[in-house]
């Protein structure tokens, strides 16, 4: 958790774009990174064009293609960020991790070596074509999608994802050979019948009798029996539903019993660890008509990479078994006699050096935007006559411990407890925490807090949006305007509510109200979707609302009648309002603040290859490329 909430919000944007790109591809990058400890820097076959073998030189460093050699990483205003200086900040936030990449890649491509495994350019063009073909993509296509989506250059997709998984590949063939009974396993789950239906989990077995003997009597009362006595909260929510239950996937006791059933017919009590499990079928799916030719290459490629997860842990395993290996960077009287090194493997040395580059090659892009972050805001403190005080940060941190809620025995912020705790949910040192987290938050805080106001109109507005009525609504939300026009017009020939509920089932693409038939929670004033908001107050019980666009989704509500207002006076609450409204806006102003100052800033980043100029936000755009936003944590 992040000092304020506002830390989190401008950094939500920026994690999920960086991770993201993991979801895509979900085989070889699934197992890069398993293997991502096993990464170092190991040249391709650019150090030898012929062939790239397991056995490299890693003592130079592969530059990124485009980066600067210069010494200067960024000017801020004129101020240079040194190479030097970003190296050091780098090794000091992820030198542990990388050094342990660096000593296990070492050790992976030793035993490559051992057992003359090599890699080819060719085996690695040829893996850089099957997964741009796998994702119909052209090889410079999916490239080019990875380097500006991604930030990972064709030279590191080649060494640092393609190049392990071929040489785990390799070293565990043995293990990768895939019968036709799994053949015949993989097609089932992915084809096969399947079973809908809704389960409810309860922890104490004569509570699951009990229920079991209600819901034979009554099986129509499951969905409410989940809401108010399943223990799976997921499932309970929307009334015991789960995805379709496949063979060869879960639990087999769980699927035996599922497949048995015939709609609307409830289970025997299946006990699965310290859990009870009653099913009711709603459903049984055919199988898809699909030959299994057609899919059999695709299907034995999945079994094989699932297979390498497992392999490659083992062959790491016994790789590390048989190594002497030792860590100078954390042994201060190691350190003395070994200046400069920082680990050995076998008796081979890894420098500060290779460490420096390799945490610069990693994390430099990442680290710098900090870097950048932090010279804006110190830079800013100083023209305005700002200081950041030692009160300023435990204010911060008590902040952060109330909002946590860890607090001692009087119901005050516990400091020493939460900066433990903090800290090592991180991983990180105090003085870290304190500078990459704790003091951006209290420095923005500083420079926006005076511009925060809370009117008389925002606690009217906060306290309807709280205690006033709300519209009773079901919703269908659709990804296209032609299919919207389509379900509007079946929804307006049968008005009937339960008719509505059956086209959200079949064609709402939000997940929750397609389970749930339509149904939403009520729609307030004031909770940040006023188009839609605005809409629903329009409607009476029974009315069909107009197609709402929202963003890129198209939303058809229909009116089942409104909540009363909370029997609460405003002044018993208004402390509480002014509290939270305040909050709300301070991180609003936060993020304001600082676009602001970057908006007027100069920064020149050459490591990214960027620039920004205040020229460039005349019209008070910043340019979307270049805007850089504080890297902080928690």
């Amino acid at each position: 958790m992040s000092c304020t909430e506002a830390e989190a919000a401008m950094r939500a944007a920026e994690w999920k774009h960086r991770f993201v790109w993991f979801g895509i591809a979900t085989t070889v990058l699934a197992v890069a990174m398993l293997i991502r400890w096993t990464q170092g820097d190991v040249p391709v076959a650019a150090a030898a064009p012929a062939t790239a073998t397991a056995a490299v030189d890693d003592s130079q460093p592969l530059p990124r293609p485009g980066r600067p050699t210069h010494d200067v990483m960024a000017l801020v205003n004129g101020k240079d960020i040194s190479r030097q200086a970003l190296t050091e900040a780098c090794v000091q936030r992820f030198g542990e991790d990388v050094l342990e990449s660096l000593v296990n890649k070492r050790l992976i491509t030793n035993h490559c070596t051992n057992h003359n495994i090599t890699v080819t350019q060719a085996e690695i063009d040829a893996e850089i074509d099957r997964m741009a073909k796998r994702f119909q993509l052209g090889r410079e296509q999916w490239l080019e999608m990875l380097q500006k989506e991604r930030g990972v250059t064709a030279q590191e997709y080649a060494r640092d994802i393609v190049w392990p998984t071929l040489a785990l590949r390799k070293l565990a063939d043995k293990e990768l050979q895939v019968s036709p009974e799994e053949i015949q396993k993989a097609y089932e789950q992915e084809f096969g019948p399947m079973v809908r239906a809704r389960l409810i989990a309860v922890s104490d077995g004569a509570k699951a009798r009990q229920l079991h003997a209600q819901l034979v009597a009554n099986p129509e009362g499951f969905a409410k029996a989940a809401i108010e006595h399943s223990e799976d909260v997921n499932s309970a929510s929307i009334g015991g539903m789960i995805q379709p239950i496949r063979r060869h996937v879960g639990d087999p006791a769980i699927e035996a019993e599922a497949f048995r059933l015939q709609p609307g017919q409830i289970s025997s009590i299946i006990q699965v660890a310290q859990q009870f499990i009653i099913l009711k079928c709603d459903e049984q799916l055919q199988a898809q008509p699909m030959p299994l030719a057609q899919v059999q290459e695709r299907l034995v490629e999945r079994i094989k990479e699932e297979k390498l997860r497992d392999a490659a842990t083992g062959i790491f395993e016994r790789v590390q078994r048989t190594a002497v290996v030792k860590n100078v960077y954390n042994d201060p009287e190691l350190s003395k006699t070994m200046p400069g090194v920082v680990a050995t493997v076998n008796g081979e040395r890894i420098t500060m050096q290779e460490l420096g580059n390799e945490c610069l090659l990693r994390h430099g892009e990442e680290v710098l935007e900090g870097e950048i972050s932090r010279t804006l805001l110190e830079q800013e403190l100083q023209a305005t006559g700002v200081k950041v005080t030692q009160e300023d940060l435990d204010a911060e941190m008590r902040h952060a411990a109330e909002l946590a809620g860890v607090l001692d025995a009087k119901g005050d912020a516990d400091l020493p407890k939460w900066i433990e705790t903090v800290t090592a949910e991180q991983g990180v040192t105090k003085e870290r925490y304190l500078r990459d987290s704790v003091w951006p938050s209290a420095a923005l805080k500083k420079l926006s807090a005076q511009d925060v106001k809370v009117t008389e109109e925002d606690i009217a507005k906060g306290f309807d949006a709280n205690y006033g009525e709300r519209v009773r609504c079901r919703a269908i939300v659709l990804g296209n305007l032609r299919r919207a026009q389509e379900v509007w017009n079946k929804a307006r020939q049968n008005p009937s509510p339960e008719y509505f509920g059956d086209l959200a089932a079949e064609y709402s693409e939000e997940p929750t109200s397609k389970a749930l038939r339509g149904e939403v929670p009520p729609l307030g004033r004031y909770g940040g979707q006023e188009t839609l908001e605005k809409e629903a107050f329009t409607l009476q019980a029974g009315d069909l609302s107009k197609i709402v666009q929202m963003g890129d989704k198209f939303i058809i509500l229909r009116c089942e009648g409104r909540t009363e207002r909370m029997n609460i006076d405003l002044k018993d609450v208004r402390s509480i309002l002014q509290r939270d409204i305040f909050e709300k806006k301070l991180r609003m102003t936060m993020g304001e603040k600082f676009e602001e100052i970057n908006s007027r800033a100069r920064v020149d980043n050459y490591l990214a290859g960027s620039t920004h100029s205040p020229d460039a936000t005349k019209a008070g755009a910043v340019r979307e490329d270049t805007a850089v936003r504080p890297t902080v944590a928690r």
